[in-house]
Protein backbone atom coordinates (compact mmCIF):
# COMPACT_ATOMS: atom_id res chain seq x y z
CA UNK A 1 0.00 0.00 0.00
CA UNK A 2 0.98 4.10 -0.60
CA UNK A 3 1.73 5.84 2.27
CA UNK A 4 -1.11 7.84 1.44
CA UNK A 5 -4.28 8.93 -0.61
CA UNK A 6 -4.23 12.19 -2.64
CA UNK A 7 -8.27 12.56 -3.14
CA UNK A 8 -9.97 15.08 -5.52
CA UNK A 9 -13.62 15.50 -5.55
CA UNK A 10 -14.91 15.39 -9.14
CA UNK A 11 -18.31 15.56 -8.66
CA UNK A 12 -21.24 17.18 -7.03
CA UNK A 13 -22.57 16.00 -3.84
CA UNK A 14 -25.90 17.43 -4.20
CA UNK A 15 -28.54 15.14 -5.34
CA UNK A 16 -26.55 12.16 -3.26
CA UNK A 17 -27.77 10.21 -0.42
CA UNK A 18 -27.04 11.92 2.83
CA UNK A 19 -24.80 9.21 3.84
CA UNK A 20 -22.19 9.70 0.82
CA UNK A 21 -22.62 13.58 1.69
CA UNK A 22 -21.47 12.52 5.39
CA UNK A 23 -18.88 10.29 4.10
CA UNK A 24 -17.31 13.14 1.26
CA UNK A 25 -17.13 15.89 4.55
CA UNK A 26 -15.73 13.37 6.52
CA UNK A 27 -12.86 12.34 4.40
CA UNK A 28 -12.31 16.37 4.29
CA UNK A 29 -13.41 17.40 0.55
CA UNK A 30 -15.77 20.61 0.85
CA UNK A 31 -16.14 21.09 -2.89
CA UNK A 32 -15.49 20.39 -6.14
CA UNK A 33 -11.99 20.36 -6.96
CA UNK A 34 -10.78 20.40 -3.41
CA UNK A 35 -8.30 17.93 -2.91
CA UNK A 36 -6.81 16.53 0.68
CA UNK A 37 -3.68 14.22 1.57
CA UNK A 38 -4.79 11.53 4.12
CA UNK A 39 -3.24 8.32 4.89
CA UNK A 40 -3.73 5.01 3.36
CA UNK A 41 -5.15 2.96 5.90
CA UNK A 42 -8.38 0.50 5.58
CA UNK A 43 -10.74 2.83 7.03
CA UNK A 44 -9.93 5.71 4.51
CA UNK A 45 -10.18 2.73 2.20
CA UNK A 46 -13.65 2.11 3.05
CA UNK A 47 -14.46 5.66 2.66
CA UNK A 48 -12.86 5.71 -0.32
CA UNK A 49 -14.70 2.39 -1.85
CA UNK A 50 -18.35 4.13 -0.71
CA UNK A 51 -18.27 7.47 -2.73
CA UNK A 52 -15.41 6.43 -5.50
CA UNK A 53 -18.16 7.72 -8.23
CA UNK A 54 -17.39 11.05 -6.87
CA UNK A 55 -13.65 11.34 -6.42
CA UNK A 56 -10.47 10.90 -8.25
CA UNK A 57 -7.65 8.88 -5.90
CA UNK A 58 -4.08 8.98 -6.43
CA UNK A 59 -1.81 7.09 -4.27
CA UNK A 60 1.10 8.98 -3.20
CA UNK A 61 4.16 7.52 -2.26
CA UNK A 62 6.31 8.98 1.45
CA UNK A 63 9.25 11.25 -0.18
CA UNK A 64 12.69 9.68 1.31
CA UNK A 65 14.47 12.38 1.23
CA UNK A 66 12.05 14.37 3.66
CA UNK A 67 12.94 11.74 6.05
CA UNK A 68 16.87 12.16 5.94
CA UNK A 69 17.04 15.56 6.05
CA UNK A 70 17.41 17.16 9.25
CA UNK A 71 15.43 19.89 10.77
CA UNK A 72 16.17 23.38 10.20
CA UNK A 73 15.94 26.16 13.02
CA UNK A 74 13.97 28.93 12.73
CA UNK A 75 14.99 30.73 15.71
CA UNK A 76 15.30 34.38 14.97
CA UNK A 77 18.55 36.39 16.28
CA UNK A 78 18.25 38.26 19.72
CA UNK A 79 19.00 41.41 18.11
CA UNK A 80 15.59 41.46 16.08
CA UNK A 81 13.39 40.65 19.26
CA UNK A 82 15.15 43.41 21.09
CA UNK A 83 14.60 46.40 18.66
CA UNK A 84 11.08 47.84 19.00
CA UNK A 85 8.50 47.87 16.27
CA UNK A 86 7.45 51.38 14.09
CA UNK A 87 4.26 52.58 14.85
CA UNK A 88 2.53 53.12 11.45
CA UNK A 89 -0.57 55.58 13.19
CA UNK A 90 3.05 58.16 13.80
CA UNK A 91 2.12 61.38 12.46
CA UNK A 92 4.53 63.18 10.06
CA UNK A 93 7.56 64.87 11.52
CA UNK A 94 6.46 68.99 12.03
CA UNK A 95 3.04 68.52 11.82
CA UNK A 96 -0.09 66.91 13.78
CA UNK A 97 -2.39 64.61 11.70
CA UNK A 98 -6.17 66.22 12.57
CA UNK A 99 -8.24 63.04 14.04
CA UNK A 100 -10.94 63.76 11.30
CA UNK A 101 -12.16 65.86 8.63
CA UNK A 102 -14.64 67.76 11.07
CA UNK A 103 -11.41 68.48 13.42
CA UNK A 104 -9.18 69.73 10.25
CA UNK A 105 -12.63 72.07 9.58
CA UNK A 106 -12.74 74.05 12.89
CA UNK A 107 -8.80 74.68 12.64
Amino acid sequence: MAAKLRLTLRRSVVGTNPSARGTVRALGLHRIGHTVELSDDDATRGQVRAVRYLLDVEEVAAPAADKAAPAKSRAAPAADKAAPAKSRAAPAKGRAAPASKKQEAQS
